[in-house]
């Protein structure tokens, strides 16, 4: 889900850009660019920025640029911010693994919060969950 972080000013622009890119089918290449894109500077998430990287997937730009403009995904990324910090997360990265249940909710069965690069450690986590869930 998206959580942009408050503190981080361009990222809430950039979570609309991923779901405007979304809506022509390009959610995850345009995630792609974001992540690729990175920098310390944070330029890479000035509006320019994201609109060349629309440009670069070929997307309608007309759509895009009023999608990006506009404010179609935003009470829908300020839900999601807001089911996170129900759910405990705090900051980014933050995965909670578990089971959406008949009635909708989730049941929780594990959960990492904080940075990781050990695919061995995320590896785990969701074989437990799976272990749980039997």
């Amino acid at each position: 889900m998206d959580f942009p972080l408050e503190m981080h000013r361009k990222a809430f622009k950039a979570a609309v850009a991923g779901l405007c890119a979304g809506d022509q089918g390009k959610f995850w290449q345009m995630n792609e660019k974001l992540f690729d894109n990175t920098t310390y500077s944070g330029t890479y998430l000035d509006p320019e920025n994201l609109i060349k990287y629309a440009e670069e997937l070929k997307l309608d730009m007309t759509v895009f640029k009023a999608c990006l403009e506009g404010e179609k995904h935003d009470a829908e990324i300020r839900q999601r911010i807001e089911e996170g910090t129900k759910a405990g997360v705090s900051g980014t990265p933050g995965f909670i693994l578990g089971f959406i249940q008949a009635d909708g909710t989730v049941k929780e069965v594990k959960r990492q919060l904080g940075a990781t690069d050990l695919y061995s450690q995320y590896e785990y986590l969701i074989n437990q969950a799976f272990a749980s869930k039997h």
